[in-house]
Protein backbone atom coordinates (compact mmCIF):
# COMPACT_ATOMS: atom_id res chain seq x y z
CA UNK A 1 0.00 0.00 0.00
CA UNK A 2 3.00 2.55 0.68
CA UNK A 3 6.70 2.67 -0.40
CA UNK A 4 7.24 4.44 2.40
CA UNK A 5 10.32 3.46 4.66
CA UNK A 6 10.41 3.16 8.72
CA UNK A 7 13.32 6.28 10.34
CA UNK A 8 15.92 5.63 11.33
CA UNK A 9 14.81 5.94 15.29
CA UNK A 10 15.51 2.72 16.58
CA UNK A 11 11.29 1.68 16.16
CA UNK A 12 12.26 -1.52 15.43
CA UNK A 13 14.02 -2.83 18.60
CA UNK A 14 11.67 -0.34 20.73
CA UNK A 15 11.32 -3.29 23.44
CA UNK A 16 15.06 -2.62 24.46
CA UNK A 17 14.50 1.53 24.96
CA UNK A 18 15.67 2.85 28.58
CA UNK A 19 13.41 2.64 30.93
CA UNK A 20 12.17 5.63 33.62
CA UNK A 21 14.41 6.77 36.11
CA UNK A 22 14.15 4.37 39.45
CA UNK A 23 12.03 5.77 41.76
CA UNK A 24 9.45 7.67 39.66
CA UNK A 25 6.76 7.05 37.27
CA UNK A 26 6.87 6.50 33.65
CA UNK A 27 5.49 9.55 31.34
CA UNK A 28 3.94 8.41 28.06
CA UNK A 29 3.03 10.60 25.41
CA UNK A 30 -0.12 9.33 23.76
CA UNK A 31 0.07 11.45 20.75
CA UNK A 32 -0.24 11.48 16.49
CA UNK A 33 -0.37 14.40 14.03
CA UNK A 34 -3.61 13.31 12.86
CA UNK A 35 -7.13 13.32 14.23
CA UNK A 36 -9.57 10.54 14.70
CA UNK A 37 -6.62 7.87 15.54
CA UNK A 38 -8.23 6.71 18.39
CA UNK A 39 -5.66 8.94 20.27
CA UNK A 40 -8.07 9.84 23.17
CA UNK A 41 -9.69 6.56 23.50
CA UNK A 42 -7.07 5.18 23.71
CA UNK A 43 -5.54 7.65 26.82
CA UNK A 44 -8.78 7.28 28.89
CA UNK A 45 -9.04 3.63 28.48
CA UNK A 46 -5.68 2.31 28.64
CA UNK A 47 -5.03 4.91 32.08
CA UNK A 48 -8.35 2.54 33.50
CA UNK A 49 -6.73 -0.63 32.43
CA UNK A 50 -3.30 0.31 33.89
CA UNK A 51 -5.15 1.51 36.92
CA UNK A 52 -6.95 -1.60 37.36
CA UNK A 53 -3.95 -3.47 36.96
CA UNK A 54 -2.67 -1.91 40.31
CA UNK A 55 -0.64 0.58 38.22
CA UNK A 56 -1.89 4.37 39.81
CA UNK A 57 -2.32 7.08 36.38
CA UNK A 58 -2.02 9.86 35.90
CA UNK A 59 -3.84 11.25 32.96
CA UNK A 60 -2.91 14.30 31.97
CA UNK A 61 -5.11 16.62 29.37
CA UNK A 62 -3.02 18.47 26.86
CA UNK A 63 -5.96 19.09 24.22
CA UNK A 64 -7.47 22.27 24.33
CA UNK A 65 -10.34 20.64 23.16
CA UNK A 66 -10.78 18.61 26.63
CA UNK A 67 -11.73 15.45 25.23
CA UNK A 68 -10.25 13.57 27.98
CA UNK A 69 -11.44 15.56 30.35
CA UNK A 70 -15.69 15.30 29.08
CA UNK A 71 -14.34 11.24 28.45
CA UNK A 72 -14.29 10.82 32.51
CA UNK A 73 -16.96 13.67 33.35
CA UNK A 74 -15.10 16.64 34.58
CA UNK A 75 -17.65 19.42 33.98
CA UNK A 76 -16.55 22.10 32.23
CA UNK A 77 -17.25 24.02 35.14
CA UNK A 78 -14.68 22.46 37.14
CA UNK A 79 -11.36 22.01 34.94
CA UNK A 80 -9.59 25.14 36.89
CA UNK A 81 -6.87 24.98 37.87
CA UNK A 82 -6.31 22.33 35.39
CA UNK A 83 -3.30 22.09 33.09
CA UNK A 84 -3.02 25.64 31.13
CA UNK A 85 -2.44 26.88 35.16
CA UNK A 86 -0.25 23.69 35.41
CA UNK A 87 2.01 25.41 32.56
CA UNK A 88 1.61 28.57 34.24
CA UNK A 89 3.38 27.34 37.41
CA UNK A 90 0.50 26.25 39.18
CA UNK A 91 1.51 22.85 41.57
CA UNK A 92 0.47 19.40 40.13
CA UNK A 93 -1.01 18.76 43.49
CA UNK A 94 -3.42 21.20 43.20
CA UNK A 95 -4.34 21.30 39.09
CA UNK A 96 -4.88 17.01 40.02
CA UNK A 97 -8.55 15.78 40.75
CA UNK A 98 -9.81 12.39 40.97
CA UNK A 99 -12.52 10.61 38.83
CA UNK A 100 -14.93 7.50 39.13
CA UNK A 101 -12.13 5.52 38.30
CA UNK A 102 -10.13 4.18 41.71
CA UNK A 103 -6.47 4.61 41.15
CA UNK A 104 -6.71 7.04 37.75
CA UNK A 105 -6.56 11.10 38.40
CA UNK A 106 -6.62 13.70 35.87
CA UNK A 107 -5.16 17.00 35.23
CA UNK A 108 -8.12 18.70 33.17
CA UNK A 109 -8.09 20.97 30.38
CA UNK A 110 -10.52 23.80 29.72
CA UNK A 111 -10.64 25.93 26.54
CA UNK A 112 -7.50 28.67 27.79
CA UNK A 113 -5.18 25.81 27.15
CA UNK A 114 -5.26 26.93 23.75
CA UNK A 115 -3.75 30.08 24.37
CA UNK A 116 -0.68 28.25 25.36
CA UNK A 117 0.54 27.99 22.09
CA UNK A 118 1.12 31.32 21.77
CA UNK A 119 2.30 31.96 25.42
CA UNK A 120 4.89 29.36 25.20
CA UNK A 121 6.96 30.85 22.42
CA UNK A 122 7.86 33.64 24.56
CA UNK A 123 9.43 31.25 27.56
CA UNK A 124 13.11 30.86 28.42
CA UNK A 125 13.10 27.29 27.22
CA UNK A 126 9.94 27.01 25.63
CA UNK A 127 9.94 23.09 24.35
CA UNK A 128 10.86 22.46 28.07
CA UNK A 129 8.02 23.93 29.54
CA UNK A 130 6.10 20.93 30.76
CA UNK A 131 9.24 19.13 31.37
CA UNK A 132 9.77 21.72 34.22
CA UNK A 133 6.69 21.92 35.39
CA UNK A 134 6.17 18.41 35.76
CA UNK A 135 10.17 17.63 37.63
CA UNK A 136 9.26 18.10 41.26
CA UNK A 137 6.31 15.98 41.37
CA UNK A 138 8.31 12.97 39.50
CA UNK A 139 11.46 13.49 41.55
CA UNK A 140 11.77 10.69 44.24
CA UNK A 141 9.56 12.45 47.34
CA UNK A 142 7.32 14.71 45.20
CA UNK A 143 3.65 14.41 44.64
CA UNK A 144 4.18 11.22 42.05
CA UNK A 145 7.64 10.16 43.28
CA UNK A 146 8.77 6.56 44.02
CA UNK A 147 5.99 4.81 42.49
CA UNK A 148 5.29 2.56 39.93
CA UNK A 149 2.63 4.09 37.83
CA UNK A 150 1.91 5.85 34.71
CA UNK A 151 1.56 9.58 33.80
CA UNK A 152 -0.23 9.30 30.20
CA UNK A 153 -0.30 12.65 28.27
CA UNK A 154 -3.36 13.18 25.75
CA UNK A 155 -1.58 14.96 23.11
CA UNK A 156 -3.61 17.29 20.48
CA UNK A 157 -4.00 16.47 17.21
CA UNK A 158 -0.96 18.96 16.22
CA UNK A 159 2.51 19.54 16.21
CA UNK A 160 2.08 22.63 17.68
CA UNK A 161 4.16 23.82 21.10
CA UNK A 162 1.83 21.76 23.09
CA UNK A 163 2.73 18.42 21.71
CA UNK A 164 6.29 19.67 21.50
CA UNK A 165 6.92 20.12 25.24
CA UNK A 166 4.92 16.57 25.93
CA UNK A 167 7.21 14.79 23.59
CA UNK A 168 10.37 16.27 25.33
CA UNK A 169 8.44 15.91 29.17
CA UNK A 170 7.88 11.99 27.99
CA UNK A 171 9.91 8.72 28.86
CA UNK A 172 8.24 7.84 25.68
CA UNK A 173 5.08 8.39 23.06
CA UNK A 174 2.54 5.61 22.48
CA UNK A 175 1.25 6.50 18.75
CA UNK A 176 -2.36 4.93 18.28
CA UNK A 177 -3.17 4.52 14.15
CA UNK A 178 -6.30 4.40 12.71
CA UNK A 179 -6.80 1.54 9.86
CA UNK A 180 -7.73 3.39 7.13
CA UNK A 181 -5.57 4.30 3.41
CA UNK A 182 -2.46 6.15 4.14
CA UNK A 183 -2.35 5.89 7.79
CA UNK A 184 1.31 4.28 7.33
CA UNK A 185 2.47 7.98 5.14
CA UNK A 186 1.20 10.00 7.76
CA UNK A 187 2.62 7.05 10.84
CA UNK A 188 6.31 7.67 9.30
CA UNK A 189 5.95 11.75 8.95
CA UNK A 190 5.02 11.49 12.70
CA UNK A 191 7.39 9.26 13.19
CA UNK A 192 10.47 11.70 11.60
CA UNK A 193 9.13 14.33 14.20
CA UNK A 194 9.91 12.55 16.63
CA UNK A 195 12.70 11.56 16.22
CA UNK A 196 13.92 15.34 15.31
CA UNK A 197 12.68 16.22 18.96
CA UNK A 198 14.48 13.26 20.17
CA UNK A 199 17.29 14.63 18.76
CA UNK A 200 17.07 18.34 19.88
CA UNK A 201 15.53 17.85 22.93
CA UNK A 202 15.16 14.92 24.53
CA UNK A 203 17.83 12.38 23.99
CA UNK A 204 16.21 9.68 26.22
CA UNK A 205 12.64 9.57 24.16
CA UNK A 206 11.86 6.53 22.78
CA UNK A 207 8.39 4.76 20.47
CA UNK A 208 7.79 1.58 22.55
CA UNK A 209 4.57 1.04 20.43
CA UNK A 210 1.88 1.81 17.50
CA UNK A 211 -1.36 0.85 18.56
CA UNK A 212 -3.44 -0.15 15.47
CA UNK A 213 -7.41 1.46 16.32
CA UNK A 214 -10.70 1.02 14.53
CA UNK A 215 -9.92 -2.17 12.97
CA UNK A 216 -12.71 -3.35 10.97
CA UNK A 217 -13.02 -7.03 9.98
CA UNK A 218 -15.42 -6.68 7.62
CA UNK A 219 -12.85 -4.26 5.57
CA UNK A 220 -10.35 -5.40 3.29
CA UNK A 221 -8.65 -2.44 3.99
CA UNK A 222 -8.17 -2.51 7.86
CA UNK A 223 -6.62 -5.89 7.02
CA UNK A 224 -3.84 -4.16 4.66
CA UNK A 225 -3.22 -1.83 6.43
CA UNK A 226 -2.68 -3.69 9.46
CA UNK A 227 -0.08 -5.55 7.63
CA UNK A 228 1.31 -3.07 5.87
CA UNK A 229 2.29 -1.28 8.94
CA UNK A 230 3.46 -4.56 11.02
CA UNK A 231 5.34 -5.13 7.20
CA UNK A 232 7.29 -1.85 7.84
CA UNK A 233 7.91 -1.55 12.06
CA UNK A 234 7.78 -4.96 12.68
CA UNK A 235 7.66 -5.43 16.52
CA UNK A 236 7.00 -1.88 17.34
CA UNK A 237 3.25 -2.32 16.43
CA UNK A 238 1.64 -4.44 19.59
CA UNK A 239 -0.03 -7.64 19.01
CA UNK A 240 -3.22 -6.17 20.77
CA UNK A 241 -5.84 -4.58 17.82
CA UNK A 242 -8.55 -2.22 18.74
CA UNK A 243 -11.55 -2.99 17.01
CA UNK A 244 -13.92 -0.64 15.48
CA UNK A 245 -16.87 -0.87 18.53
CA UNK A 246 -20.11 1.00 19.05
CA UNK A 247 -19.56 1.29 23.12
CA UNK A 248 -16.18 2.44 22.71
CA UNK A 249 -17.54 5.62 20.65
CA UNK A 250 -20.57 5.87 22.85
CA UNK A 251 -18.61 5.84 26.46
CA UNK A 252 -17.44 9.77 25.85
CA UNK A 253 -20.87 11.10 26.47
CA UNK A 254 -21.69 8.67 29.47
CA UNK A 255 -18.84 10.46 30.91
CA UNK A 256 -16.51 7.10 31.76
CA UNK A 257 -14.21 4.84 29.94
CA UNK A 258 -15.91 2.10 28.10
CA UNK A 259 -14.01 -0.26 30.45
CA UNK A 260 -16.74 0.92 32.90
CA UNK A 261 -19.40 1.57 30.44
CA UNK A 262 -19.50 -1.78 29.35
CA UNK A 263 -16.44 -4.33 30.42
CA UNK A 264 -17.36 -7.14 27.80
CA UNK A 265 -17.86 -5.39 24.65
CA UNK A 266 -14.90 -6.05 22.22
CA UNK A 267 -12.76 -2.31 22.46
CA UNK A 268 -13.10 -2.84 26.60
CA UNK A 269 -11.74 -6.36 25.99
CA UNK A 270 -8.71 -5.15 23.79
CA UNK A 271 -8.02 -2.11 25.73
CA UNK A 272 -7.71 -4.86 28.71
CA UNK A 273 -5.19 -6.79 26.94
CA UNK A 274 -3.32 -3.24 24.96
CA UNK A 275 -2.40 -3.21 29.48
CA UNK A 276 -1.49 -5.86 29.88
CA UNK A 277 1.00 -6.56 26.99
CA UNK A 278 2.11 -3.04 27.55
CA UNK A 279 3.46 -3.84 31.03
CA UNK A 280 4.70 -7.05 29.55
CA UNK A 281 6.75 -5.11 27.55
CA UNK A 282 7.92 -2.69 29.84
CA UNK A 283 9.03 -5.77 32.04
CA UNK A 284 10.64 -7.87 29.10
CA UNK A 285 12.33 -4.22 28.86
CA UNK A 286 13.59 -3.98 32.29
CA UNK A 287 15.31 -7.60 32.13
CA UNK A 288 17.27 -6.54 28.91
CA UNK A 289 18.50 -3.51 30.54
CA UNK A 290 19.43 -5.50 34.03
Amino acid sequence: MSNAAAPESGLRDAPAAAAAPAGRPRVIAVANQKGGVGKTTTAINLGTALAAAGRPVLLLDLDPQGNASTGLGVPQTAREPGSYELLQGTPLAAATQETAVPGLSIVPASADLAAAEVELPGSDRPQHCLKEVLAPALARGGALGGNRGYVLIDCPPTLGMLTINALVAADAVLVPVECEFLALDGLINFLGTVERVRAAFNPALRVPGVVLTKFDQRINLSAQVRDDVRAHLGDAVYDTVIPRNVRVAEAPSYGVPVLLHDFRCPGAQAYAHLAGELLRRERQMRESAA
